[in-house]
């Protein structure tokens, strides 16, 4: 019959102070991740606060065009922003949480809900604009890396039973998550018209007046922004309606539209981004109308 070991209290003091410093050594291989995610994020950030455009992004490039849709900010902050937010989370759990377990769980499901938003967010790039943000896909591949390397790391102690029904929550709060995205960017929760804009975009579509651009072009993005709900009112002519490397639509063949965004106005071209005022007064637009 073995017997156990009496320990001193000076070697339980030892053997506990080990136990804490393993349960509460840093995450490394998730560190490293986040920490180049908080500089990709941070970076971006500041660009899109600046309204730069990012290295190695020429202008109208896909990465330019993603840049400036209305996908690249949530609630009037840079989605950057809400990504360096997860990575910054990641980043302070992956170093000091003391219950291995707990650490894992939250790593998780940061990584979980990061790499859900980044992947609809490519999704959405990809059929609304036909486009792919090479910055975007590096913080994709991040996101991802650190999803996978949580998700081998999964701890014995976790239960089963427990684990299957957390994962079905998470999977839940992942759907209604990317739903109230979906409703966020949709027109759905659009403010209600601006009458002015409304009477301004109606007379030009009255009068005669062609705006021809494409969906990949940022400056014809920027130009329907102007008029927030009643864009659609705008007598837009889609110059690629078969993608960005589609045959251009006969209508801007004819007009010899070779510059986006060009406006024709009382049978003048103007080959760039008009606001407001400059539409009211080349349109000869009164304000009076306005009902």
């Amino acid at each position: 019959m073995s017997k156990t070991k009496k320990l001193r209290p000076h070697e339980l003091i030892a053997q506990s102070g080990a136990g804490r410093r393993v349960a509460q050594s840093p995450e490394l291989v998730v560190l490293g991740p986040a920490l180049c995610g908080m500089l990709l994020t941070g970076y971006l950030t500041y660009v899109a606060l600046r309204g730069g455009t990012p290295a190695f992004c020429s202008a109208e490039s896909a990465c330019d065009l993603i840049q400036h849709s209305r996908w690249s900010s949530l609630l009037g902050l840079p989605l950057a922003l809400w990504g360096f937010v997860v990575y910054g989370l990641l980043a302070a759990n992956a170093w000091r949480l003391p219950a291995r377990l707990v650490r894992w769980r939250r790593l998780w499901l940061l990584a979980w809900f990061g790499l859900a938003v980044s992947l609809y967010m490519t999704l959405v790039a990809w059929l609304q604009l036909d486009a792919f943000c090479t910055w975007c896909l590096l913080s994709l591949a991040l996101m991802a890396a650190i999803f996978i390397r949580v998700s081998l790391n999964r701890p014995k102690s976790a239960p089963g039973t427990e684990w299957r029904h957390w994962l079905t929550y998470c999977g839940v709060a992942t759907l209604v998550t990317l739903g109230g995205l979906q409703l966020y960017y949709s027109d759905m929760l659009a403010p209600r018209e601006d009458p002015q804009l409304q009477a301004l975009a109606s007379h030009l579509q009255r009068s005669g007046a062609k705006f021809y651009g494409t969906f990949w072009c940022p400056t014809c993005q920027e130009q329907k922004r102007l008029f927030g709900t009643s864009a659609e009112r705008l007598p837009y002519v889609e110059c690629t309606p078969d993608g960005r490397n589609g045959l251009v639509a006969r209508a801007c063949i004819e007009a010899k539209i070779n510059r986006y965004p060009t406006w024709v106005i009382r049978e003048q071209r103007y080959s760039q981004m008009l606001n407001i005022e400059d539409l009211t007064r080349l349109s000869r637009f009164k304000w009076r109308e306005t009902p």
